[in-house]
């Protein structure tokens, strides 16, 4: 714990110090565009590891394990999100409508966050899982780190490689809303790249600095529920003031207010305070209550085999190494926004 902490203010605080160069060398402006953006993704960050809890926990990804799988889905995350803000800024190079798309988006999200989930949308099982177990021979039982093994004399792939395919398809869809969120803060590559870049800086250490303190956050969902909604409307504001678009206005500009890029750090911040401050002094933070049964192997459509437990607990209700409710309806709420949008 102590040294995941070391590292984890370790990570912080160069990224702290690249902003503070930024802000001598860039200027101001883009200074508090850094650091909106770095806040923001930050943010969205933790919020991801909400997910990949909920998935190695489904899938029972032994303790010694985990780190390779974390590390496995911030790489990926990195490259998928590389990907999408290439994407993304030739977008809005091409179309100012674009905006609205991600404003659009945004919103979506944001009331998808806040809504109630059912137990079938908790599963690990997304699309790519699915996809492999159709294509592919799978087995039920761990082989070290193997990513395959052989089983009655076949080749078959070990739930290693299925829980990198979830990790994979997960990153990929939090990129959906990562990237529309802080083209709404900035639209300058470099800012944008190194503030997602460096969010996702240590992300493996916090995870086990964090680890059964997630659960605490109870009020996450609400405050990045705020925040993707006002970025969402900063969006959609920012679209109208560029407006092209000749059904709207006939294609003239709208003179509309726009929100600068100090106002919305100040939001930022005042939301992520208020959201931390509520949620630790908040009786729920913690409790587990009517939290679903987990199944005791991976998820799997043939019949199941004992898995090694590495010393992990089958019991039904919710412990410091299972999310608790409240993390349950957050990461499976970001699933359904994304399934909406």
């Amino acid at each position: 714990m102590s040294e995941a902490a070391v590292w984890s203010a370790l990570y912080v605080g160069i990224a702290v110090l690249f902003g503070v160069g930024v802000l001598i060398l860039g200027g101001p402006a883009m200074g508090a565009e850094y650091f909106a953006g770095y806040l923001t993704e930050k943010a969205l960050s933790v919020d991801n590891l909400f997910v990949f809890l909920v998935i190695m926990t489904s899938f029972r990804v032994p303790r010694a394990d985990q780190q390779k799988v974390l590390l496995f889905g911030i790489v990926f995350s990195l490259i998928a999100r590389t990907g999408f803000i290439l994407l993304g800024a030739a977008l809005i190079n091409t179309f100012a409508w674009v905006f609205y798309l991600f404003g659009l988006v945004l919103l979506i999200t944001a009331g998808n966050i806040l809504k109630p989930s059912d137990s079938e949308s908790r599963s690990p099982d997304n699309i790519m899982v699915r996809l492999a177990r159709a294509l592919f021979r799978t087995s039920e039982e761990y082989d070290g780190d193997r990513l395959f093994t052989i089983h009655d004399g076949k080749r078959v792939m070990t739930p290693m490689l299925l829980v990198m395919v979830a990790i994979g398809g997960t990153d990929i869809m939090f990129a959906l809303d990562s990237i529309p969120a802080i083209f709404g803060l900035t639209q300058n590559v470099f800012v944008v790249f190194t503030a997602t870049a460096f969010s996702l800086l240590g992300l493996r250490q916090l995870y086990f600095l964090l680890d059964g303190l997630l659960d605490r956050l109870v009020y996450l969902s609400y405050g990045l529920a705020a925040i993707l909604a006002f970025i969402g409307v900063k969006l959609i504001l920012h679209a109208l003031h560029e407006n092209n678009v000749p059904f709207i206005n006939d294609g003239e500009h709208v003179n509309v207010v726009e929100i600068g890029t100090g106002a919305s750090l100040v939001v930022i911040i005042g939301v992520l305070v208020v959201t931390v401050i509520a949620s630790l002094a908040s009786p729920k933070a913690g409790r587990s209550t009517s939290c679903p049964p987990r199944a005791a192997t991976p998820p799997s459509t043939s019949p199941a085999r004992s898995i090694p437990r590495s010393g992990r607990t089958s019991s039904a209700s919710c412990s410091p190494r299972r999310p608790s409710c409240a993390g349950c309806r957050r990461s499976s709420g970001r699933r359904s926004a994304r399934r909406s949008s």
